[in-house]
């Protein structure tokens, strides 16, 4: 696939990520604030959905009222605005995209992608085991992100990403067959950490792999690596500017060129599908699964996404309302509304209230400088 021509946000055509705030159009969010709001938006849908991700839509809609959730609530240990570990994993991968490209850049060297990201979800695993960050020396373990204490909550990981870190990464599969660890899992956690892959890569095909390559650290399905393949490029298409209903279109074109697609091609052309007819509701998201699959969590913030339009909050509490695995599908509906409406279009209502928004802000405007060619200190992010 050709990288879409004429991008209206000034992203080069190289590759790279590029023009940090200025170069937009007017009324076209610059590659910063589509960085921001993915990052940002994702983890607001995470925490409409943390507190209800168990729960039916019946029981929702008993406690919450007819309508179900409609604002941040409480979580069942009296948090609110609290993100899950699909946030706190997508961050990880913010942090090893920033290691593995400034490692590249100073070497020359690039194709390290796969173990560095490796490392920064072993980061990840210390958070949730509770092990704090061993001497300084080691910088495999180590890291500014490392050590933000409102990491270490363990918020439910998935059993999949603590038991895939456990186990030793061997040769990354053919493309269609199992991957070397966990060959049989296609659950969620591949999807809903991919967003950043899309960020980091100007060109959506480039996305889609390292994404697919990544998501086998812990995931050996091919469904669940092509779901995060699929996702990461369309977050890249959205980057560059190219419209929702397109960019969601060349991804399942993209997608369908790879061995082993078809269930993930399945639960998108079943998203689209149903988006076209309209009348949005809980019964009809619980249509396309439960979303603790890959395929369905990202069809069904696909369907939230595009029956929603513009209408950002209409589309997360949709997201979140359903039987299913509602922080997962809150979070990559949130991450493909960011990216494509920037950080402006967040409802400031629930912005003001997230937890670790500073921390979130602050990676992601470091991941804008690291991909548009700007210095960061060698000690936040050393090349491993």
């Amino acid at each position: 696939m050709k990288p879409e021509a004429g991008a209206r946000d000034g992203t080069p055509r190289d590759g790279a990520a590029g023009d940090a705030g200025g170069g937009a159009a007017a009324g076209v969010p610059a590659y910063a604030d589509r960085v921001r709001g993915s990052l940002l938006g994702g983890a607001i849908g995470d925490a409409l959905g943390a507190p209800v991700e168990f729960d039916s839509i019946s029981t929702i809609r008993a406690v919450h009222g007819a309508a179900g959730v409609t604002d941040l609530v409480h979580d069942r240990h009296g948090g609110l605005g609290l993100v899950t570990d699909d946030t706190q994993m997508t961050l990880f991968t913010v942090e090893g995209l920033i290691r593995a490209h400034l490692r590249s850049r100073s070497t020359g060297v690039g194709g390290e992608e796969v173990r560095i990201m490796r490392n920064a979800y072993l980061r990840w695993l210390d958070t949730q085991n509770h092990r704090r960050p061993p001497s300084a020396d080691d910088v495999v373990r180590t890291g500014r992100l490392r050590e933000e204490a409102w990491l270490y909550s363990r918020r439910a990981p998935g059993n999949a990403c603590l038991s895939g870190l456990s186990t030793e990464l061997g040769p990354l599969a053919a493309p269609g067959a199992p991957g070397p660890v966990n060959p049989r899992s296609k659950g969620c956690g591949t999807v809903m950490r991919s967003a950043p892959f899309g960020l980091a890569a100007g060109d959506p095909g480039r996305a889609f792999r390292l994404a697919a390559e990544c998501a086998q650290i812990t995931h050996g399905h091919p469904t669940g690596y092509l779901a995060a393949g699929a996702f990461a490029a369309l977050v890249a298409s959205l980057v560059r500017g190219v419209p929702l209903e397109r960019a969601v279109r060349d991804s399942r074109e993209l997608l369908g060129e790879q061995p082993g697609h078809e269930e993930t091609s399945a639960a998108l052309r079943a998203a689209v599908a149903l988006a076209a007819e309209g009348d949005p509701s809980p019964e009809a998201v619980e249509s396309l699964g439960g979303a603790w699959v890959a395929e369905e969590a990202l069809a069904i913030a696909v369907y939230c996404a595009l029956v929603a339009g513009d209408d950002m909050e209409r589309a997360l509490l949709l997201a979140v309302n359903h039987s299913g695995d509602s922080d997962s599908t809150g979070a990559v509906c949130g991450n493909i509304l960011g990216a494509w409406h920037g950080e402006a279009a967040l409802p400031p209502r629930w912005l003001s209230r997230l937890e670790g928004r500073t921390s979130i802000v602050r990676l992601a405007d470091d991941f804008v400088t690291a991909f548009t060619g700007g210095d960061l200190p060698s000690d936040a992010y050393p090349g491993r």
